[in-house]
């Protein structure tokens, strides 16, 4: 079973800021090497179409690509398939595209194709590949709602078969991706009303992934995690990733409850590795278990990751590693 993190971009935008890294030990080391030798595997890039300041385009992707395949370390394409962040509360159509159903998945069966094909012509092969990125809400919003099952699953099919027809050799691993993966009924009745539907079908994808974040709801259980994430393995079959999860080093006041079986856990690196390890069991445990990525360990100047914690990274300001890291050499 491959156990993943991904190389976090933010932190990689903050080197421009003057944000360097440094290993437990003070040896000051790029970024992805320091992951690398902590034990992980595999990158999480987020790809962004047009965004203002060129950061998570394409090129931009293709860059870093290069440097964590200098690494040794596989890469994971997640495809928001907008200008900004794309999450449950966020899916805007990139700007320029077009709204109407058929002209819109042909667009993005394009899009997908363009950009798969560029990083072929890199030498670079994605291991996983994202066709958007938590869409419990639905992708390329209002067009591809959930309200609307057929847009919906209209535009995944379109997706998927832009990486089908690339120039990709291997073939990558498709992922669609949804939050609250502890809650069985969300990803039940998504995946039962969007395959429904007609265009989508089973064959189209081979990997669900989940985000679980425990700080936002009380109810985001571990044992819920794992109820779910059985039950979606063996409806679908499918591979099973936890795409997004983190825990704090500080979380002072805390906006919600943490979940009841593991507010126990301290906020802290060894904290961090508990958890971890503890996901990962969940993960492990499910049949086609496939990994677990750790979302932003290295964002110095956004430690709180968008939570009401004060930090959730694997590195502590201004950027040396926490021993939490190396927790993804042991599991």
């Amino acid at each position: 079973m491959r156990f993943n993190l991904f190389l976090a971009l933010s932190s990689v935008t903050a080197e421009k800021a003057g944000i360097s890294y440094t290993t437990t030990s003070g040896s000051a080391q790029p970024l992805e090497n320091i992951l690398a030798d902590s034990g992980v595997n595999t990158v999480r890039q987020r790809v962004w179409v047009n965004p203002r300041d060129g950061n998570y385009n394409l090129d931009y992707n293709l860059k870093l690509a290069q440097r964590a395949k200098a690494a040794g370390l596989s890469v994971y394409v997640d495809f928001h398939y907008s200008d900004t962040w794309a999450d449950p509360g966020h899916q805007a159509i990139p700007s320029g595209w077009p709204t109407g159903i058929d002209d819109l998945a042909w667009k993005l069966y394009n899009y997908t194709m363009d950009v798969s094909n560029a990083f072929a012509d890199a030498g670079i092969s994605p291991n996983i590949i994202s066709i958007g990125n938590e869409i419990r809400a639905g992708m390329l919003l209002p067009t591809g709602s959930t309200g609307n099952a057929y847009n919906l699953a209209q535009l995944l099919h379109s997706a998927a078969y832009g990486i089908k027809d690339s120039r990709l050799s291997p073939q990558p691993s498709i992922m669609i991706h949804l939050d609250n993966g502890w809650d069985w009924n969300t990803q039940k009745n998504w995946y039962t009303s969007v395959l429904g539907a007609g265009p989508l079908t089973e064959e189209d994808f081979d990997m669900m992934g989940v985000s679980y974040y425990p700080f936002y709801n009380a109810a985001a259980t571990l044992s819920g995690l794992k109820s779910t994430l059985t039950n979606v393995a063996s409806t679908w079959g499918k591979e099973i990733v936890v795409a997004e999860t983190d825990w704090p080093t500080l979380c002072s006041r805390p906006a919600y409850a943490f979940p009841s079986d593991i507010k126990n856990i301290p906020f802290s690196a060894d904290g961090q590795a508990t958890f971890m390890k503890q996901v990962a069991d969940v993960v492990a445990s499910v049949d086609n278990g496939n990994g677990i990525f750790y979302w932003e360990p290295a964002w110095m100047d956004n430690q709180g990751l968008g939570s009401s914690c004060e930090s959730n990274t694997m590195f502590s300001w201004p950027g040396k590693e926490l021993s939490s890291l190396d927790v993804f050499g042991s599991i």
